[in-house]
């Protein structure tokens, strides 16, 4: 297990805290260069996007779809606020590891 600063562990709760707190979360990080909030704001910035498909499929799509979507997003959420007030790399199968590869561009 890493040891994390205070710093650290506070910015990925913060990135957790709606999308205004992943920005920030994001900006505070670039001075700091920690890689474990970069990987809490690519798993936060992989939810986002989640949150957003489910509520277009829920618009245009089909509603169920789009709240089964939601719901999935919202656990996801979840378990991801807890791992980083816990001080621990989410970890989510399929979903944690692809969004680091697919996000690179938050580094």
């Amino acid at each position: 297990m890493e040891t994390l600063s205070s710093k650290e562990k506070n910015y990925s709760i913060i990135n957790y805290i709606t999308f205004i707190g992943m920005i920030i979360a994001y900006f505070f990080n670039k001075e700091l260069r920690s890689s474990y909030v970069t990987h809490h704001i690519k798993v936060m910035f992989g939810l986002v996007i989640l949150l957003f498909i489910s509520q277009v499929s829920h618009q245009y799509i089909n509603i169920i779809m789009g709240d089964i979507i939601w719901l999935v997003s919202f656990v996801l959420w979840i378990i991801s606020f807890v791992y980083a007030v816990q001080g621990k790399r989410t970890v989510i199968p399929y979903f944690s590891e692809n969004v680091q590869k697919w996000f690179t561009f938050l580094d």
